[in-house]
């Protein structure tokens, strides 16, 4: 699907694949174009170089060998988690929920407008679900699901990197470099448990980009892998044994580098056994004991949340996690087959997550936040598909969770900007702000620049 994207979304991807590899230097960055959160954070891998994939800890400097087991524990209690899911691109918000019953839908779409697929929006008449978004419907219909129709900001920027960079530091600020689930971390985490802040796609979660406590990027629960190149069988085992024995040596020397080096292996060790089970297939290939099926499809995302279902099960140490959704919305042309087929994989695999959840027990401790950078023009363009916009949709959803509006949906008449957009009807720092202080007990102004100054909206029961 990257044909149907815009020059300025594959470049920004680009840079901030490189940003996110901490260490391996930047691309040119145009005038005016934020650098990414966490540039420049320390990197370390727990792994020596496998075909597998290393536990990738950004910030790790400030690991402690003598605390560590006594942070994993502490973190480990049940704290709520907060799981950030990104629709990468901008995703079309009138399509997702679009608008059949408002008069200028027609008008303004005289080819990509929907027909009525008989998933109504409860709470507005107006509105139906697309319908390769029944999934979300569902949750909806049994109170588990919180839309917020017209999320943004005011002035909102079109650019993919710029407004994306502001929804990850919290802030309409190009030149911050923390993201609001890091200063969150650096204020209510650990200094020993890189766990709490996870990023599953492999690369540091720019949301999740801290100053003071560690924070991890890891491909998948069964992705991680200790070992080293054609190093098999008894050896690798003897190898593992050792390195197991040096991470449970002592610390306090004079030299620094031995301590550190305990301090990676015994982080290494401990995180290897608490991963080692899900890289073990069960009946059917069933890696994680899902209790329920999850869609079969190439992309990664269903088997990520699987994996993340399994670990928060398991009693890792998991507070704030980060990953991207299936899909890539950033729909210029032929929208109607790109967009159904991201919304079909992510909206049945964020309900098979839900469903997992509630059967292994779990569910109680988890809301799950999905949102994009922006939504789409109201107009259609001359190639089947829609432009860069404003406001776009946040949801929401978990056991825990007020299934309701929030905020409202304008239409699209007065609801449009002189520039043909729609206009936020909740700001997505009033969403944050919420998050913080509803469901991570935090103090938003602590987090949050100018918090005071956003309205809250009711987010649990």
């Amino acid at each position: 699907m990257s044909e149907r994207c815009c020059t300025e979304f594959s470049r920004a991807s680009l840079l901030r694949r490189a940003a996110a590899e901490a260490g391996s230097g930047l691309p040119a960055v145009e005038p005016g174009m934020p650098v990414p959160a966490g540039t420049g954070l320390d990197r370390r891998s727990f792994l020596a170089r496998s075909v597998g994939l290393a536990l990738a800890v950004y910030g790790s400097g400030s690991l402690r060998l003598a605390g560590l087991e006594q942070g994993i524990a502490r973190a480990a209690t049940a704290r709520p988690i907060l799981v950030s899911v990104f629709m990468a691109g901008g995703t079309d918000s009138l399509s997702l929920l679009f608008p059949y019953a408002d008069p200028e839908y027609r008008r303004l779409r005289p080819r990509l407008a929907l027909p009525d697929s008989g998933l109504a929006f409860t709470e507005d008449d107006r509105l139906r679900w697309h319908p390769s978004a029944s999934a979300l419907e569902t949750l909806h219909r049994e109170g588990k699901l919180a839309v917020a129709p017209a999320v943004g900001y005011a002035d909102a920027d079109q650019s993919h990197f710029t407004s994306r960079h502001y929804w990850e530091v919290g802030a309409t600020n190009a030149g911050l470099r923390t993201g609001w689930l890091g200063r969150y971390l650096d204020r209510a985490g650990d200094p020993d448990n890189p766990l709490q802040g996870l990023s599953l796609d492999d690369e540091l979660a720019p949301s999740l980009a801290t100053v003071r406590v560690p924070v991890a990027a890891l491909r998948g629960a069964d992705q991680y892998s200790f070992g080293s190149r054609n190093v098999y069988g008894e050896v690798e085992s003897r190898m593992l044994e050792a390195l197991a024995t040096l991470g449970a040596g002592g610390g306090g020397g004079a030299d620094p580098a031995p301590d550190g080096a305990r301090a990676i292996a015994a982080q290494a060790e401990q995180l290897r056994r608490q991963l080692q089970p899900f890289r073990v297939k069960g009946p059917g290939g069933n890696r994680f004991g899902s209790p329920v099926p999850y869609p079969a499809h190439r992309s990664p995302f269903p088997q990520r949340l699987a994996g993340l279902a399994a670990m928060i099960a398991a009693g890792l140490p998991l507070h704030c996690v980060s990953l991207n959704a299936y899909g890539m919305y950033d729909t210029h042309s032929e929208q109607p087959g790109a967009l159904a087929s991201g919304l079909t994989v992510t909206s049945e695999s964020l309900l098979a997550f839900q469903r997992d959840l509630e059967a292994r027990g779990v569910a109680d401790r988890v809301v799950t936040l999905v949102w994009s950078e922006f939504g789409r023009r109201a107009r259609e363009n001359g190639s089947n598909g829609t432009d860069h916009g404003a406001a776009g949709i946040a949801l929401l959803l978990g056991t825990r969770v007020r299934g309701q509006l929030l905020g409202e949906f304008p239409g699209l008449g007065a609801g449009l900007d002189r520039e043909g957009n729609l206009r936020a009807t909740v700001d997505f720092r009033s969403l944050y702000s919420s998050l913080l202080e509803q469901w991570l007990g935090a103090d938003a102004g602590a987090v949050i620049p100018g918090a005071s100054g956003f309205p809250r909206v009711q987010l649990l029961r």
